[in-house]
């Protein structure tokens, strides 16, 4: 007689722990995780270094994650003061707009551009002013010119100031060794993908180097409260160069940008944690350096002393800002074969759609064997759908040689089948085009003082549902 097997039971009593110590295995070498047996570590590369052990805590990985004493305990955030964020302002107009206020000490801000937009003028006064004005020295280690050459720009800009530093280094350890001597409130470091340190491998200007400077700056910034400017490069996309965690790491993210042979120069906010991201600051650049424009809608308009056929008025905005530009086309002679479409400052796609358009909804109108040339004036890029309008009327005027009132101002989006459609910000367009003298507007339905409240004073707001009837109020408001 045979006794039957008994088999364990595969049940745990509630209440205690089913978790059993489970294989692992880690590099006695470096350290490492891996999550199987291998011959060599993939971290380090030691031959015969992984060994086994065993691991009870959670994992990440492979890697086994354990509690530890945080170095500040959490606190309720009504007891959490909010001054060490506040910002203190640079001295420049433009920069403190798109910045939302000033430098926050700590913060780091990444400005990136094009190479000779004017990155290290504008740093350099903005240095200049921190340390005329906030009470503490700034420090400008520049990387890729000279003290000397620095400071013959500072001097063409009147820019000097005893508590303005300046040195000229490639190497991490001698940035912050100025750091611990000069004590600043303000690091312009031009430029990040110039300085390399030697615990890091790669070239400097490399992903991997340009990583670690970065976060090893940003890590001394917040823990010395030192507003810290990195200046960076970009690629030929216009993209900031580098990996993209940079972007991450920094608080601030700005775009500086500008034609080359236009003196308008553009500060852009992509990224910004201490205010709106979408805030855009004007300059102007001049042999005596870099000054703000607090209202550069004048550089984007033309005064003509009788109205000229071809030139149309719309109001663009960039970022919360409404700026008054001025379109212009010029319908050349009839060709054989392809006709030119030449652009610059607006989006050719959107220009060739507004001539198929015309085309085809405007009456005595042809345009598909002639040239047609657009601008925007003053170096000023308008992309945005609500200058289709405008941009229609300057081709149709141009096409038909009728000037259009030079009081007027048009915005809205064209359609395919040349409706008029709506865009945003319309109040802040018109209110901005009323403060410079313009009288008559243009927009598209729902947006006249009927549908969306009272109008600006001392403006005429039309509604027009398409391209046909915007070019028959055009042609009454000029007749007028």
């Amino acid at each position: 007689m045979t006794t039957p097997r008994s088999t364990p039971s595969r049940a745990t009593p509630r209440g205690r722990a089913a978790r059993e110590p489970r294989p692992a295995y880690e590099c006695d070498a470096c350290g490492h995780q891996p999550p199987k047996w291998v011959g060599r570590c993939p971290e380090c590369g030691e031959w015969g270094s992984v060994v086994e052990c065993t691991v009870t805590g959670p994992t990440v990985s492979g890697r086994v994650v354990s509690s530890r004493m945080p170095a500040e305990p959490a606190r309720p955030i009504a007891t959490i003061s909010a001054a060490p964020a506040k910002a203190r302002p640079t001295g420049v107009s433009e920069l403190d707009r798109v910045l939302g206020g000033g430098l926050v000490p700590g913060a780091v801000v990444l400005l990136a551009g094009e190479p000779g937009v004017g990155k290290s003028t504008l740093l350099l006064d903005v240095a200049q002013q921190w340390a005329a004005t906030a009470g503490s020295p700034s420090l400008v280690v520049s990387g890729e010119e000279s003290v000397s050459q620095v400071r013959l720009r500072a001097e063409r800009m009147n820019a000097l100031h005893d508590q303005l530093w300046l040195a000229a280094e490639s190497d991490l350890g001698a940035v912050l060794g100025h750091l611990d001597a000069v004590k600043p409130g303000l690091l312009v470091l031009d430029s990040v993908q110039t300085i390399s340190t030697a615990g890091t491998e790669g070239v400097p200007g490399g992903v991997t180097q340009v990583r670690a400077v970065t976060a090893a700056l940003v890590a001394v910034a917040k823990e010395r409260g030192v507003a810290t400017v990195l200046v960076g490069h970009v690629t030929k996309d216009g993209q900031v160069a580098g990996p993209r965690v940079l972007e991450h790491l920094v608080d601030v993210v700005l775009h500086f940008e500008g034609d080359k042979h236009s003196s308008l120069r553009m500060v852009r906010g992509v990224k910004n944690r201490f205010g709106a991201a979408d805030e855009v600051g004007c300059f102007e650049m001049h042999e005596g350096g870099i000054s703000s424009l607090a209202d550069p809608s004048g550089l984007f308009l033309t005064r003509y002393s009788e109205p000229v056929p071809g030139t149309c008025v719309t109001v663009a905005m960039e970022g919360r800002r409404a700026l008054v530009t001025e379109v212009q086309a010029l319908i050349g002679a009839t060709v054989a074969g392809s006709p030119r479409r030449t652009v610059s400052g607006l989006d050719g796609a959107r220009l060739a759609m507004v001539l198929a358009v015309l085309q085809r909804r405007a009456e005595r109108l042809t345009l598909h064997d002639r040239e047609v040339f657009a601008a925007t004036v003053g170096g000023i890029r308008v992309v945005e759908p609500a200058a289709d309008l405008a941009v229609a009327l300057a081709v149709a005027s141009g096409g038909l040689n009728l000037a259009i009132n030079p009081h007027l101002v048009a915005i809205g989006e064209v359609g395919l089948t040349g409706e008029v459609r709506r865009v945003g910000a319309v109040p802040r367009r018109l209110a901005e085009a009323a403060r410079l003298g313009f009288r008559v507007a243009l927009v598209p339905p729902g947006c006249g003082p009927e549908s969306a409240g009272a109008g600006p004073e001392n403006m005429r707001v039309m509604e027009v549902t398409d391209v046909r009837s915007a070019l028959q109020c055009a042609a009454r408001a000029s007749a007028e």
